[in-house]
């Protein structure tokens, strides 16, 4: 058979366990949790294959041409009489009995058939049980053999299908679930008025390192992300603690450092030091590739469900930031009807002019919404609100904020393996990132008009720390560290998600929001919905 048609053992013990999670792990989905980290560190001895001895093999390569499988033994004894006796090793909580599982007892016997192909003769086989320092046997007959021979066939056809199998439906198995982070299954499955279950979804234990000193080296020296500029160190963050690079303005990194943020599967984005996104690297090995080929499909003949959903979602967190910070009762009733009405638009062009009417709304009555610090000196100079080629402070803080927000969303769109640039409202034609655009429309508010609001009101950014040249005006070094520290304490904030109800931080938000978009692509979820906030 041929090497590409090579399938691991282990993704036919996952397909047991659950047919999602091995689909999703087919697709190149790789998480790090609590479980495999154990199963791990249960494994460091077996796993070496330097501690074998003379009738014990440990880490024994084994395949099978007729099967399509590749895996490797923990160990294989051998006795007296020439036979091998196959041992897997499991860590398990001990609070758990020592029982072994059908994905277990199904991994054994692929195990033993491969043997059995290479010219061995196996009469045993088991797992131990590393906590409880006990093994249970595995029986190898020929029903055994059947059953796992149709499992094989099984996961074959999982993953050659396109579409991704459903989500268990409020199942055990996905409480503690080491892809549940990805594979999201009460979120995917959510109806109205339903609750999702408590399921450990954890952020990223990491930060996001932004380096903004212009004229400044980031490198890798002994495991940590080393900053410094003219001889002198500016920072140093242990590598395990960064989860992403944004480089702002003229900063050079070094090739080691960028080799290792691609060997991780993280993403590095380079933005102007006026914010504007200039482009980013990730890993060539990035998951969900045959949702991602569906997606540019979508984005050509366009999908305007998700469309109006984005620009209600938008609308709406607009009307509540309003509500809450402003004193413009008409405006925020006006919003609420404009967000209802995107329902009706039946074409992009009707939606993009509805939502120019939401935009002209909102920035009339964002004036209400700076109410100290030196609010004053910023009004003074704003003629309204303008993108590129800010004149005045105010829009190129906002500008450089939505660039900070621009390059959370390519990063999560990135780690889903979505495309950025195949959107759905934004057109891929301006050779932009019209998905990742389509994602931050309904975060602007809630993400980062807060973070300009809470700026300027506590006085943490001012007037004194812009340029103006030609008529530009541009944030200083000074600045831009004022709005960074802003907008990391923003996304990290933890909220009540306001569908799901959980807990988690407006970051991991962006990546939900962005994996429910992979969802409607990957054909898990019906439709998709945007996030609003009360």
């Amino acid at each position: 058979m041929d090497s590409d048609d090579t399938i691991p053992i282990s993704l036919i013990a996952h397909t047991v366990f659950c047919p999602r999670r091995a689909w999703l792990e087919a697709q190149g989905e790789q998480v790090d949790s609590f479980a495999i980290t154990a199963g791990t560190m249960a494994h460091k001895r077996v796993d070496n294959a330097s501690e074998s001895r003379p009738g014990v093999e440990r880490a024994m390569l084994i395949h099978s041409d007729e099967l399509g499988l590749t895996g490797r033994c923990d160990v294989v004894k051998e006795h007296d009489d020439d036979s091998l006796e196959v041992i897997e090793y499991k860590s398990t909580p001990s609070r758990r009995r020592a029982e072994i599982t059908e994905s277990q007892r199904i991994q054994v016997i692929a195990q033993a058939m491969c043997l059995e192909e290479m010219g061995y003769h196996v009469t045993s086989a088991g797992v131990y049980f590393t906590n409880h320092h006990t093994q249970v046997p595995v029986l190898i007959d020929n029903d055994a053999r059947t059953e796992c021979r149709e499992w094989v066939q099984r996961t074959r056809e999982l993953i050659g299908s396109f579409h991704a199998p459903e989500p268990l439906l409020d199942d055990p198995r996905c409480v503690g679930c080491s892809h549940a982070a990805v594979c999201l299954p009460d979120e995917n499955r959510h109806t109205e008025g339903q609750k999702a279950r408590s399921i450990s979804v954890s952020d990223p234990d990491g930060t996001i390192l932004h380096i903004v000193t212009p004229g400044a080296r980031a490198s890798l020296r002994q495991g940590r992300v080393t900053v410094s500029k003219a001889g002198e160190e500016l920072a140093s963050v242990p590598l395990e603690k960064v989860c992403g690079i944004v480089v702002h303005g003229n900063v050079d990194l070094s090739s080691a450092l960028v080799r290792e943020m691609l060997w991780r599967r993280l993403t590095v984005v380079w933005c102007s030091g006026r914010g504007r996104v200039i482009g980013w690297a990730s890993s060539a090995e990035s998951p969900n590739g045959q949702p991602r080929v569906h997606l540019h499909s979508m984005s050509e003949l366009g999908c305007l469900p998700i469309a109006q959903q984005v620009i209600r979602a938008k609308i709406g967190n607009q009307a509540t930031l309003l509500r809450r910070n402003g004193d413009c009762p008409g405006l925020v009733t006006e919003l609420r009807s404009l967000s209802r009405a995107t329902a009706d638009m039946p074409s992009l062009p009707e939606l993009f002019a509805l939502e120019g009417r939401a935009a002209q709304s909102y920035f009339s009555g964002f004036p209400s919404m700076l109410k100290g610090g030196e609010s004053d000196a910023f009004l003074r100079e704003w003629p309204g609100r303008h993108g590129r080629g800010a004149t005045d402070p105010l829009n190129a803080a906002m500008n450089f904020t939505y660039s900070l927000l621009l390059s959370d969303c390519i990063r999560a769109l990135v780690a889903c393996g979505l495309d950025p640039h195949a959107g759905f409202l934004h057109s891929p034609s301006r050779n932009k990132p019209a998905l990742a655009l389509d994602l931050m429309e309904e975060f602007r508010a809630p993400i980062a008009d807060s973070v300009i609001l809470t700026c300027i009101n506590n006085g943490a950014l001012t007037t004194d720390m812009f340029t103006h040249t030609l008529g530009d005006s541009r944030l200083t070094a000074q600045g831009r560290n004022a709005i960074v520290s802003a907008y990391e304490h923003r996304v990290t904030t933890e909220i009540s998600h306001p569908t799901f109800g959980y807990t988690v931080s407006w970051r991991r938000t962006i990546e939900v929001q962005a994996r429910i978009i992979l969802g409607v692509v990957d054909g898990t979820r019906a439709d998709y919905k945007g996030m609003t906030v009360r």
